[in-house]
């Protein structure tokens, strides 16, 4: 039986180079997979970007509106897997219908994505949320803190100051610095204390 996983941890664990390693890898071995995000994530445009150089264009972007239940069984059901970047953008009802290509369609996926906002909820990502509710497999990919420590904890900087507060999605919009980093929680909080 099929099964949707979701692998999650902080910016900069390596999520969208793991995700282009698993579809190499059924590549290599001539099964076709389809690599999807949400339009949400607008900074690559229709690519995925790794930080260290590897790129791939997507099969496609979806809004919100998109059934991708529906998308993926008209157009892609002769995929072996299903790979989802950036999945904390997804809708939890696209969360659900990724859940049928599973059960329905009997196709794998995997999606990728953050599980905690900046502001170390995770109610700011409705889509990771439902993920981790109804995933079959849940795994979390590590990197690490400036101090070495394991980061939890994504930060927002606006103008080189820690943000604590403000709207789930700031993609930079060239009118401000703006920046994101990963902590540890010691790190988390002395950022904090700096900044107010």
């Amino acid at each position: 039986m099929a099964k949707l996983y979701f692998r999650y941890g902080t910016m900069g664990c390596g999520k969208t180079m793991q995700l282009l390693q698993v579809a190499f890898n059924y590549e290599e071995r001539g099964h076709k997979v389809c690599v999807i995000k949400p339009a949400t994530d607008t900074k690559n445009g229709t690519k995925l970007l790794t930080r260290i150089g590897p790129e791939r264009e997507t099969d496609f972007c979806f809004d919100k509106k998109v059934n991708l239940y529906t998308k993926i069984s008209k157009e892609f059901s002769d995929v072996r897997c299903v790979l989802v970047d950036e999945a904390q953008f997804l809708t939890p009802e696209q969360a659900d219908q990724l859940l049928l290509v599973t059960v329905k369609l009997n196709i794998p996926v995997i999606a990728y994505g953050l599980r905690l906002n900046f502001r170390r909820q995770d109610s700011g990502f409705e889509g990771a949320t439902r993920l981790l509710q109804i995933a079959h497999n849940i795994e979390e990919l590590k990197t690490i803190c400036e101090c070495g420590r394991k980061a939890l904890f994504n930060a927002r900087f606006i103008n080189g100051k820690l943000m604590a507060d403000g709207p789930d999605i700031i993609i930079d919009d060239g009118k401000s610095d703006v920046r994101y980093d990963v902590f540890c929680p010691a790190c988390y909080e002395k950022y904090l204390e700096e900044a107010k």
